[in-house]
């Protein structure tokens, strides 16, 4: 399966047999690059700006939304309710975590994860191949709390998510203190190419690149 960064906490990822799926679009006042793109599957994790924007995605794609558990053109998505601040819900509401098995490969990206996970959220979740995973703080979890919740899924790879950089027009932490903390990696490119039989030769941390 390939992994692409489309800034923020936006991704394509896309099978061996060409189904896509966006993750979280985001709309033009995030600073990213707004640009068509064709997909099968849209997922959002809550009902905000920098999250919904499913006009970003072209085609028939389905919308996923919200717990449970389904098969999209061969994809397993599990939706886990989980909330977008430390208060359950009371300053910012729900926010739903995805997890896509793709060519054998679990990737689960978090959304605006604003809390710690509980025993019966890590259950729903499970084992996870590949975890995407916000760092900036102010509207979601910080690098410490990133860390912690990476700690407790123990992925195989994570990629941080929802940082600041130059393109983004409001202000959260960069991915810097999360990259030092845990040893990670800024590798230069936007996409990637994962092999489930191959992902132990990948670093335990890496940033993607913006284009």
């Amino acid at each position: 399966m390939k992994i692409k960064w489309l800034g923020h906490a936006c991704f394509l990822l896309t099978s061996e047999k060409g189904t896509r799926v966006v993750t979280d679009p985001f709309d033009e006042t995030v600073g990213y690059k707004v640009e068509e793109i064709e997909a099968e599957i849209v997922s959002t994790s809550h009902d905000h700006y920098d999250h919904n924007n499913i006009g970003m995605v072209v085609g028939n794609a389905k919308h996923v939304m919200g717990a449970g558990k389904i098969n999209i053109d061969g994809i397993d998505i599990t939706g886990v309710e989980s909330f977008h601040d430390e208060c359950e819900g009371a300053k910012r509401g729900k926010n739903d975590i995805f997890k896509f098995t793709i060519d054998g490969i679990s990737v689960c990206h978090l959304g605006d994860l604003g809390q710690t996970l509980n025993n019966d959220q890590l259950r729903q979740i499970g084992n996870v191949d590949v975890l995407m995973i916000p760092v900036g703080g102010v509207y979601t979890i910080d690098y410490k709390g990133a860390i912690e919740v990476m700690n407790l899924i123990k992925p195989s790879i994570t990629i941080p998510i929802h940082y600041k950089t130059p393109a983004l027009t409001f202000e959260i932490d960069g991915v810097e203190p999360f990259l030092s903390a845990t040893g990670g990696k800024h590798i230069s490119k936007q996409e990637i190419e994962l092999k489930k039989d191959e992902i132990g030769n990948w670093p335990k941390v890496i940033a993607l690149d913006y284009e």
